[in-house]
């Protein structure tokens, strides 16, 4: 089951968020393909909304597309995101949101592998990993060194 929603000023996000966080997950950017620390990741584990802690995404759903971001066939819930119509920059694709907090986390296709056929494209910035057995990371963090 989802989350409560989390609303949040422009201005608030803007001091939890790093400036790309706040880029991709506020103002719908993409960071550039491959250069994503969790592209390569293969560990077990759930991946989470880099703004509010949401679990999205099982490791065990990731896949290796090829486009040089995170993909996944499927999310943990279908009430964790929410899908839009997006129209711009003259293509027709359809967005994916965290449910949550409202953040834009890629686009979802529908060329995937079995058993969905679809391809959740995720921006690493939109995303904290949580390896099987640790603690979450908290949403929104601007480094490693606050929870020390």
């Amino acid at each position: 089951m989802a989350q409560k929603m989390i609303e949040k000023s422009e201005e608030e996000w803007k001091k939890v968020l790093t400036p790309e966080q706040y880029h991709v997950l506020r103002q719908k950017g993409t960071e550039r393909p491959f250069s994503g620390n969790l592209y390569y990741n293969k560990e077990k584990g759930v991946y989470t909304c880099a703004a509010c802690g949401q679990e999205l995404f099982s490791s065990d759903t990731k896949f290796e597309s090829g486009t040089g971001w995170p993909s996944f066939y499927d999310v943990i819930s279908s009430d964790r995101v929410r899908l839009k119509e997006d129209t711009s920059y003259f293509m027709n694709r359809i967005e994916v949101v965290c449910s949550r907090c409202g953040s834009h986390l890629g686009h979802v296709f529908e060329d995937g592998p079995v058993p969905t056929g679809k391809r959740y494209c995720i921006n690493t910035v939109s995303l904290n990993f949580k390896k099987e057995g640790e603690e979450d990371k908290q949403g929104g963090e601007r480094s490693k060194k606050s929870r020390k």
